[in-house]
């Protein structure tokens, strides 16, 4: 066990999902900084110092990190850092969780599919622009910028003219102008994967299903519940996992998290985005309580002293959760002005629940964008085998509420559980 205390580590990035890493870090000593061009991020109000300096402001942050003597950094699940998290760390010669090639691959939807093909691991079928415009495709389409965050830029498309639109609309959301066209597998179920490298060897640390909102509230692209571990899960161990595992290996990758999103296709599961990072949320908080296996704290001692060997807990089968069941919940509202809310810390204190964010504030407006800005608060579920779980989630469903001017409920797409009930 290494002695940190008196290190200073600066984390990339203050939104809220860092303000377990910023805890965490404090707990083992640490001195915390933490930057981005917010003056209010959350994560800043926790840490012991923050700078105004932009993530992707490269030449800054290695020149301030210099004149502050600091030990180490770290991009936690924030996408737009994960390049510049690597430039920063090359430069001041720290410790990093990846390569040039391993970023290129895992920010690149386009480079990481054709990865995945060369190594063996299904992907979503696709096609080009040609092929839209002579007709060579099978409606519906699903079109998505190459590089973007959330789920800017994305589009159902039913017909020629729709497909023509949605490459338009992603490309101006894209960073490099690009997009991807896949067919739409809207009746496959969508999971979320992620694994933990350390000394090389790649361990499954998340694998979960992600059930979406509804379209009648216009958000079938928004997530709104995932369940952990997956119902696929034995599926995944006896037909996928040891592909995958080789195809992570065959980056070189030697500490650090990956984070693959992909769909369940019979006996396989069809990836489609990539990531060098944790996923957002919380889940690494129920993870640690369920198992012991912290990947924020690995990831803290990595960034101080580079050991690939220094894991906090063990990882193995950790996505199993010992038996139990996790639940993330984002709370989604419909459009209109948030006028109160009522029953968080009523929630917090209920024994099955592992965390919350309450994400917006009241007072707040919610467009109707169908996106990311309609999720208001997030809560994590660790529900043990004797316990039912459709009780767990009415009794958060009927306590949290969040009301209109008009003192009317807002809050829409509630998850509600379909499976067997836990075993007793």
């Amino acid at each position: 066990m290494y002695n940190l205390k008196g290190k200073k580590l600066l984390i990339l990035a203050g939104a809220g999902v860092h303000n377990k890493v910023v805890r965490a870090a404090k707990e083992m000593g640490i001195y915390t900084i933490v930057t981005d061009y917010l003056p209010d991020s959350p994560a800043k109000k926790l840490a012991d110092e923050a700078w105004m300096l932009n993530i992707t402001d490269v030449d800054a942050i290695v020149e301030k990190c210099k004149e502050e003597h600091v030990d180490g950094v770290m991009n936690f699940c924030i996408d737009p850092a994960q390049k510049p998290y690597y430039e920063i760390c090359k430069r001041l010669n720290l410790p990093c969780i990846g390569t040039k090639e391993t970023f290129d691959v895992l920010t690149d939807k386009r480079t990481f599919k054709d990865y995945c093909v060369q190594h063996g691991v299904d992907v979503i079928p696709e096609y080009t622009e040609e092929d839209v415009m002579k007709g060579n495709v099978e409606y519906p389409l699903f079109i998505k910028p190459t590089n973007s965050r959330g789920s800017r830029g994305q589009s159902v498309c039913y017909s020629k003219e729709e497909a023509i639109k949605g490459i338009a609309f992603a490309k101006t959301e894209s960073s490099d102008g690009g997009f991807v066209c896949e067919k739409y597998m809207e009746k496959y179920q969508d999971i979320g994967s992620a694994f933990f490298v350390v000394d090389g060897e790649p361990y499954l640390v998340k694998f979960g299903d992600r059930h979406l909102g509804k379209p009648e509230d216009n958000l079938n692209k928004q997530v709104v519940c995932t369940k952990l571990p997956s119902d696929s899960s034995d599926m995944f161990e006896a037909c996928v996992i040891d592909r995958v595992k080789e195809m992570i290996k065959s980056l070189g990758i030697k500490f650090g998290p990956v984070f693959l999103q992909g769909f369940v296709d019979g006996n396989t599961i069809r990836y489609y985005d990539p990531a060098q990072r944790m996923p957002g949320g919380d889940y690494d908080v129920i993870l640690e309580k369920a198992t012991g296996f912290s990947t924020v704290r690995s990831w803290i001692t990595f960034a101080l002293t580079g050991d690939v060997k220094g894991a906090i807990g063990n990882p193995k089968q950790c996505y199993r959760l010992n038996g139990g069941t996790a639940l993330l919940l984002t709370v989604t509202v419909r459009p209109g002005k948030m006028e109160k809310i009522l029953g968080f810390d009523d929630v917090l204190k209920m024994s099955h629940v592992i965390y919350g964010r309450q994400i917006i504030p009241e007072g707040e407006i919610i467009p109707a964008t169908g996106d990311i800005a309609q999720r208001v608060a997030a809560f994590g579920l660790l529900i043990d085998r004797d316990v039912d779980i459709q009780e767990c989630l009415d009794s958060v469903y009927n306590t949290y509420r969040v009301l209109d001017e008009n003192g009317n409920s807002m809050v829409i797409s509630k998850y509600r559980y379909e499976g067997e009930k836990n075993e007793k």
